[in-house]
């Protein structure tokens, strides 16, 4: 199975880059209803805040897949991993997503 790509690579078109560094990467994420950031890999593990609410299917690459119901203000830890994320949701989803590096 190819390893999937980066965040910033695959899923440009909803993601930002707003700084990295050694220690951390800081992205915007934005997704519209209907919309998704196809599969891609985050190479660490990584602190989500959740700007406004969301209702996330995250899909793994051996096709399990899991929903979140995000709310603003939420914090969210995650593992290192691959996922596609698609809004399945009614909201504009609006995250902060934060790599940390070793």
């Amino acid at each position: 199975m190819e390893k999937a790509k980066d965040a910033m690579k695959a899923a440009s078109k909803v993601y930002r880059l707003l700084m990295e560094n050694d220690k951390v990467r800081v992205m915007d994420l934005q997704l519209k209803p209907g919309e998704k950031a196809p599969m891609h890999n985050h190479p660490s593990k990584h602190v989500v805040y959740v700007i406004s609410d969301a209702k996330l299917k995250l899909t793994s690459p051996d096709g399990k897949s899991s929903e979140l119901d995000l709310k603003a203000g939420q914090t969210v830890w995650m593992e290192a991993e691959s996922h596609e994320a698609k809004n399945v949701g009614t909201t504009d989803g609006h995250l902060l997503v934060v790599e940390v590096k070793k």
